[in-house]
């Protein structure tokens, strides 16, 4: 199983990172604006388009606000397996880390969804930091 893991440093606090990240039906507009271009919740579950079209069924998984955590499932798409999880961390200096972390089959998709993950995390920057 291939397992990928990024982080990000944002200035943005903790706390507003949280607020934004634990929004489950509105990471489109809120945390990934364009590398996300639709959202459309489904049965408890989100539906997201990205900015190259592929589609994907995530399911949440854990909403941990004492850990600042979230894990979730795509449960529809290309993976036929993937879990993974943001976790929001204070720097001490009253900015914040973001780790995504994603644990995914076939090991053949781990080249171009760690390709897709690093321009979420662009965005994600961008987005939050502003």
């Amino acid at each position: 199983m291939a397992s990928i893991r990024r982080e990000i440093s944002l200035d943005t606090p903790a706390h507003d990172v949280w607020e934004a990240v634990r929004d489950f039906s509105q990471v489109h507009a809120r945390v990934a604006p364009g590398f996300l271009t639709s959202l459309e919740m489904q049965d408890g579950d989100r539906v997201v388009t990205f900015f190259n079209g592929l589609v994907a069924r995530e399911r949440l998984v854990t909403l941990d606000d004492d850990g600042k955590r979230l894990v979730y499932s795509i449960v529809e798409g290309r993976p036929t397996h993937h879990n993974a999880s943001f976790e929001v961390l204070g720097d001490g200096n009253g900015g914040s880390r973001v780790v995504w972390t994603a644990d995914l089959l076939p090991n053949e998709l781990a080249p171009a969804v760690a390709a897709m993950m690093d321009q979420g995390l662009v965005v994600m920057k961008k987005t939050l930091d502003a």
